[in-house]
């Protein structure tokens, strides 16, 4: 059996299809959407929306690391469009269009938070599992599935921006986890919370991981636990306990899947 694992595919369409070359199956960790390309300030919906030159000022913002600054300026943008949540979800709808179309072995997906999974039936056809705290058996292996990304304690999702980032409650992200059962291989967005594996070196600033999936591995010892979200992590990969959890990747930027054979 061989499985190709990608996460943060952020509108690499192109990687994606041959991603699935020689594949038995491909695991898609979430993230699919390009929503600011920070490498090519005209691509992605705000690329798409507002032009390179508006988004560069914005990039420039959080490269400073002025997030403030950066999301007064968003919001500024954004109001200034009659429609923002309709402009948004057409530009979705196109990229998910081209992105699930490349997906030609069998595959199973999870969202991450750069995604709208209530769009996803919309796409959904034979051949194409969609996942979110359910098992699917691969190979004679249990992999479980997890998507999305979790807040901080106490801070609840956001209502009313013109992009739905999947950002879950710690209660929420928890009690998908618990939905998890006899787990060979986990497979998150998002990683434990571990430090070496939460933070990330170019940002400076550790992302935030679940400890519900700690307890989950402390608990099930799966073979492996595979996640992606932190872009350039401190540790690519560490063993705690019995499993080893591995980042499987930035997929936009690399365009390699993380190859696994059993």
């Amino acid at each position: 059996m061989r499985v190709h694992v990608v996460s943060d595919v952020h509108g690499n369409a192109e990687a994606l299809a041959r991603a699935c070359d020689g594949a038995d199956a491909l695991v898609v960790l979430g993230d699919l959407i390009d929503f600011v390309d920070y490498h090519d300030h005209g691509g992605g919906i705000m690329g798409r929306v507002f032009g390179a030159e508006k988004v560069g000022v914005y990039a420039d913002l959080r490269r400073e690391r002025s997030h403030l600054a950066a999301s007064a300026y968003a919001r500024e943008l954004w109001a200034g469009l009659a429609d923002p949540g309709s402009r948004v979800d057409e530009a979705i709808r196109e990229q998910y269009a081209e992105l699930f179309a490349a997906m030609t072995a069998p595959t199973y997906a999870t969202p991450g938070n750069v995604d709208t999974p209530d769009l996803w039936p919309e796409f959904a056809r034979d051949g194409l599992r969609m996942l979110d705290g359910e098992v699917a058996e691969l190979g004679g292996l249990r992999f479980g599935f997890v998507g999305g990304t979790v807040l901080p304690e106490g801070v609840e999702p956001r209502r009313g921006s013109a992009f739905r980032a999947y950002l879950r409650s710690q209660e929420d992200f928890g009690a998908s986890v618990a939905k998890l059962d006899e787990v060979d291989v986990l497979c998150t967005h998002v990683p434990p919370d571990l430090p070496e594996l939460t933070y990330d070196v170019v940002a400076r600033r550790a992302e935030l991981g679940s400890a519900a999936l700690v307890g989950l591995i402390r608990e099930q010892r799966p073979r492996l636990a595979l996640f992606g979200h932190v872009h350039q992590p401190l540790a690519p990969r560490l063993r705690f306990g019995r499993t080893e959890c591995v980042n499987v990747g930035h997929f936009q930027r690399t365009g390699r899947p993380y190859v696994l054979r059993w």
